[in-house]
């Protein structure tokens, strides 16, 4: 009983880990809800007999909801969306590229076209994109941008390069251990400019609070339920151990 009861709180650990990550991130653009890891069931063996003691097993990486996220409408120029399946190419400040669906834009101190998680946008070639000092912004749907330069006419605009971008069709992806989104091996798929964009809209975060928050409040009660399960336990120990004492004279 013991036993069972622990590996219940166990399991109920990490699904509130979970839980509390994706309530964290209600407000970041594009997350993808986390899910939690597939697993299996494992039993104790002894001398090549199975016991009545089974564990909870995770297998693999824990996985995410692709779900689309709702599409805000802000109006910044910077501002871009993916409408389809899809993501955008970065570089984090540390680790390998990844893939992203955050599309709050900026330019950085050098330049250089970042996201609000400060990692650098990638082109087509999956380089950086620098940008010249501009007064106006466009992207096309296909991820073609366009500025126009400060120091020149007003009205005209110049091409600076394509963002890169991927559908992912037939990827099973995952986020690592940097919260990243990569293939289950690190890499990242291949560009194919299928995706199709939005300028001046963000798409939120796809985790539904009110659900989180339910389901929090569940692991909680199933959490206090283990904790008596154990109490009851050792009740049920204590009486069996004083009924099967011996009497003394």
């Amino acid at each position: 009983m013991i036993h069972t009861a622990l590996n219940s709180l166990k399991n109920l650990h990490d699904i509130r880990q979970t839980t509390a990550q994706n309530l964290s991130s209600v407000d970041i653009p594009g997350f993808r809800k986390d899910l939690p890891n597939e697993g299996g069931s494992g039993f104790i063996e002894a001398m090549n007999t199975a016991s009545a003691r089974v564990m909870n097993l995770e297998t693999g990486k824990a996985g995410f909801s692709d779900k689309q996220g709702a599409l805000r409408q802000l109006g910044a120029q910077t501002d871009v969306a993916i409408m389809s399946e899809g993501y955008f190419f970065v570089q984090p400040k540390q680790g390998e590229i990844a893939l992203s669906r955050r599309g709050d834009f900026s330019i950085n101190a050098e330049g250089f076209l970042m996201n609000g998680a400060q990692e650098l946008m990638l082109d087509e070639g999956l380089q950086p994109m620098q940008m010249p000092a501009f007064s106006e912004f466009q992207i096309t749907e296909n991820g073609e941008i366009s500025v126009s330069p400060m120091d020149g006419p007003a009205g005209q605009f110049q091409a600076v390069g394509v963002l890169g971008t991927t559908s992912a069709r037939g990827e099973v992806l995952t986020k690592g251990a940097d919260g990243q989104i990569r293939r289950f091996d690190g890499t990242v798929p291949d560009v194919d400019q299928q995706v199709t964009l939005v300028q001046g809209a963000l798409e939120a975060s796809n985790v539904d609070p009110v659900e989180e928050l339910v389901l929090s409040l569940d692991a909680q009660r199933q959490f206090e339920i283990g904790v008596k399960f154990i109490k009851m336990a050792e009740d049920i120990d204590r009486g069996g151990a004083e009924l099967m004492r011996l009497p003394q004279n």
